[in-house]
């Protein structure tokens, strides 16, 4: 055979070779107990903010209706501490039992 052919025949052998194991493997995510963990945690966090950020939208909706009923502004703030310091223990409460 001709120098050239085989270099040729060589090459492509070559590439074949290389591009073969690369063509035929799939990304591998490996699930160890840490990152399932991490998971938990990241689900608890997110779990907790959107408890808090419920009471918020709680608190500051009855605000407005106690200040619409012509109540102290003490007791409307009051009324809404409380609301949003429950919505914060519950948010650790989930968090904790997790």
């Amino acid at each position: 055979m001709n120098r050239k052919i085989c270099f040729q025949v060589g090459t492509l052998a070559l590439a074949f070779a290389t591009a073969g194991p690369l063509i035929g493997s799939s990304p591998a995510y490996s699930e160890t107990a840490g990152m399932e963990r991490r998971d938990d945690r990241r689900d608890d966090r997110q779990g907790a903010q959107d408890i808090r950020q419920e009471g918020r939208d709680i608190a500051r909706e009855t605000k407005d209706a106690c200040k619409d009923a012509d109540e102290s502004r003490s007791e409307c703030r009051q009324e809404k501490r409380g609301i949003k310091q429950d919505a914060r223990e519950a948010g650790r409460k989930l968090k904790q039992n997790h």
